[in-house]
């Protein structure tokens, strides 16, 4: 699949805080539920560079927490508040591949990112630039000769998801 290529990191959440001065860190997930964060590891850590191309450290967590909705891992050598704290900010990734696949007209973010946008008569509208979540339902932002926003509704506007070819097949007209 082009968007699945071995040791692509996909970012899961981020050190947001710390908690109390034994070293616990907090964290902020990107995974639905929150709580599924904790179902991936090793994971990698960022070296905080803004473009996520720096050096990546794989840990584990020796113990997780709650605290009201707060999520927090104890990491191995991080002993106190001081070293904790110079982790604040950084992202959290995994590995792609160790990933679940998704299960029938299910899909990663991820792996929709860059594809190509065609509507049902061949017209190209360009490539999946970001996606957002309205509550409602997701919405493609497909970058081409402009910026489209695309409903992700499966069935009705999204006709096709083809992840060998890389290419959303959708019933949408564009005036």
């Amino acid at each position: 699949m082009p968007g699945n290529k071995p040791g692509r990191r996909i970012t899961i959440g981020r050190i947001s805080g710390v908690h109390g001065i034994r070293g616990w860190l907090k964290v902020f997930s990107y995974t639905d539920p929150r709580e599924n964060i904790f179902l991936y590891q090793p994971w990698l850590l960022g070296d905080g560079s803004k473009q996520g191309d720096g050096e990546w450290t794989e840990i584990e967590f020796a113990e997780r927490g709650t605290s009201g909705k707060t999520l927090m891992v104890k990491v191995p050598g991080i002993e106190d508040r001081e070293a904790a704290l110079e982790l604040v900010g950084r992202s959290l990734a995994v590995y792609r591949e160790r990933l679940p696949e998704p299960g029938s007209g299910q899909y990663y973010w991820t792996d929709l990112m860059h594809m190509e946008v065609v509507t049902l008569t061949g017209e190209r509208l360009g490539k999946v630039v970001d996606i957002h979540a309205t509550g409602a339902n997701d919405v493609l932002i497909v970058q081409g000769d402009g910026r489209r926003a695309i409903p992700f509704v499966m069935e009705k506007v999204i006709r096709q998801v083809d992840r060998e070819t890389a290419v959303i097949t959708v019933d949408w007209e564009w005036d």
